[in-house]
């Protein structure tokens, strides 16, 4: 800094200023007497005082951050607790103790994190002691966390969304922030494109505060929307560990696949009490809607757990076959050989065509080892459907099975097929298609039953799925089931078929008998009578086995019973980007 003063000025008073100006700038000053060329005096920049340092504070825990970690225990404790000292007598882990064992605990490591909750706080206000008006003398008064938790959770290397009914809460039942929480977590769903689990334990809406949560825009009925909304872009798996009466039965029967629990889930439309009063039925939870129910004869249910271990293991194995969503292929696996070799194939396989055996057996020679997840095992047991993996690549299978009363298409299995292929579709996974069927059951209890509805659901879930598809034709395929198989006609990428196929509108004996039943009864003779049945049964068979149908090629390729694994690899790899396209519309007609 450069600065004049009066030439008169003396050498001190000159230091004097450059030293005062200096200090105040804290830079260099020059000073220059009247009109001089060169300064007078030059003066230093003064060094910087060393700061003291301020004493450090105590940042510790406060009061107030202690406080919130109570209320967060107390929150955490659940129901009032003569409810939790219950739960051991009904089988069934606390709500936190099952997040623990499905996600462990938060923060930590292993199979599973919790990675953050919710809404902790939700209905604080009104239930907490530290609230105004509570009557802390009436337990029931507490609605920690208004008795549903949701959050996002690790589980299995996947990220997912989660809820949880909290039965210490009035019974796991539904009010209005709890539905609001579960609301907010489906929409995060539709953006974040992640599965969610739905671990049920509800006894329903709170009918004493229906006025909050029943009808309104934003309330229960909202969830079966958002189901719907959700259907078929993510993955929604439902577990239930006690009897969801009402609303709270539709989010299971609106998952993608649910776990029942033996001795414990149930589901129904209304409770023992409310089917009494309405039909004057006495009849008890279990024997209304437990497992045995809808694993057997609903079919609402996939598979049945023996606890609550088992059925944290289903979903485990099943989610490693599902993709975070309907934008991304299904996992992949390293591939392993079959549990059986595939030389047993055709020996496995009757020459008669009305011989049982079990579908089962052929498919552990085909795909790899262990790799076989059943679905709905015990419900229209004429079909087979799971996902399994052959050469490691994830395929949805639906499988006639020859040892359950011929393996003929009963109204159960066509529809359990029907969803099946429609959810595979959805996700992206390819299918396999293993025919050996007499087709559609004939008779007036399968039509009471609406086997050409379900059976039109089974063939239109074929026709409308856009993934590669593989059609088998392992031994017969007789009338409508070579349909509903995705024979020829339903663009498969291939249909193909081992030696021992046969394609026909329908069976020998019945062909016969409905050509050839009046020239057959013409003859009297006996013995001749039945040499010439046989001599047209084989002339039927020659004209519907597989040779005459790969001659004509209406089928793409005869394959060796022992090569049909690596046929189906190579098959599935070299279609596995294969593109399909729907016909413009909004969509179809049939559900």
């Amino acid at each position: 800094m450069k600065v004049r003063i009066g030439a008169g000025a003396t050498e001190e008073e000159a230091q004097a200023v450059a030293a005062a100006l200096a200090e105040h700038v804290a830079d260099e000053v020059e000073v220059y007497l009247g009109e001089a060329d060169e300064p007078a005096v030059t003066h230093a920049a003064p060094e910087p005082a060393a700061e003291e340092p301020e004493p450090e504070r105590d940042l510790g825990s406060t009061e107030r951050e202690e406080e919130l970690r109570e209320e967060i225990a107390d929150i955490l404790d659940g129901g009032p607790e003569k409810y939790r000292e219950r739960l051991p007598e009904q089988d069934k882990l606390f709500v936190r103790d099952r997040l623990d064992l499905w996600f462990g605990e938060e923060g930590g490591d292993g199979n599973g994190d919790l990675l953050f909750e919710d809404g902790k706080f939700a209905n604080f206000d009104s239930w907490h002691p530290n609230s105004p008006d509570v009557d802390e003398a009436d337990p029931d008064t507490r609605l920690p966390a208004d008795g549903l938790i949701t959050g996002a959770a690790d589980f299995e290397g996947r990220d997912v969304h989660f809820m949880a009914n909290d039965f210490t809460v009035k019974a796991g039942s539904m009010a209005e922030r709890g539905v609001e929480k579960f609301l907010r977590m489906q929409q995060r769903a539709l953006k974040t494109g992640k599965p969610v689990l739905y671990l049920m334990d509800s006894s329903g809406g709170r009918i004493d505060q229906q006025s909050g949560f029943f009808a309104n825009r934003e309330g229960i009925g909202k969830y079966y929307f958002n189901h719907s909304r959700l259907s078929g872009r993510v993955p929604q798996i439902c577990v239930l560990y006690g009897p969801c009466i009402a609303g709270a039965a539709y989010t299971p029967v609106f998952a993608d696949f649910t776990v029942m629990v033996e001795g414990m889930s149930a589901m129904a439309i209304a409770s023992p009490r409310m089917v009494k009063m309405v039909t004057g039925e006495e009849i008890e939870m279990q024997e209304l809607g437990g497992p045995e129910v809808h694993a057997r004869q609903s079919g609402s249910a996939d598979l049945v757990a023996r606890d609550e271990e088992h059925a944290r293991e289903l979903v485990s194995n099943l989610i490693q076959y599902l993709p975070n969503n309907s934008d991304e292929k299904p996992p992949s696996q390293p591939a392993k050989p079959p549990a059986k070799p595939t030389e047993g194939i055709d020996g496995l396989i009757p020459e008669s065509p009305n011989r049982a055996y079990d579908m089962h057996d052929l498919i552990e020679r085909v795909v790899d080892a262990d790799s076989f997840f059943e679905l709905k095992p015990e419900y229209g047991k004429e079909i087979l459907t799971g996902y399994s993996r052959i050469d490691g690549r994830t395929v949805g299978i639906v499988a006639n099975q020859p040892a359950e009363r011929a393996g003929a298409i009963f109204p159960d299995a066509a529809e359990k097929a029907a969803e099946f292929v429609w959810k595979s579709d959805a996700y992206n996974i390819p299918l396999l298609y293993l025919c050996d069927t007499p087709g559609f059951m004939a008779g007036s209890s399968v039509e009471k039953d609406a086997i050409l509805e379900k059976g039109k659901k089974m063939i239109y879930a074929t026709s409308e799925a856009t993934v590669p598809k593989q059609s088998v034709v392992v031994r017969k395929a007789y009338g409508a089931g070579i349909y509903a198989m995705s024979g020829p006609a339903y663009d498969p990428e291939s249909t193909i078929a081992l030696p021992s196929g046969e394609i026909g509108i329908m069976g020998p004996e019945a062909a016969i008998n409905a050509v050839y039943a009046n020239k057959l009864n013409d003859i009297d003779d006996p013995e001749e009578r039945a040499q010439r049945e046989q001599e047209l049964r084989e002339e039927y068979r020659e004209d519907i086995d597989v040779h005459r149908m790969a001659s004509e090629t209406v089928i793409d390729e005869i394959v060796p019973p022992s090569e049909l694994r690596a046929e189906l690899a190579a098959r599935f790899d070299f279609y596995e980007d294969v593109e399909k396209d729907r016909p413009s519309k909004k969509h179809g007609t049939i559900l």
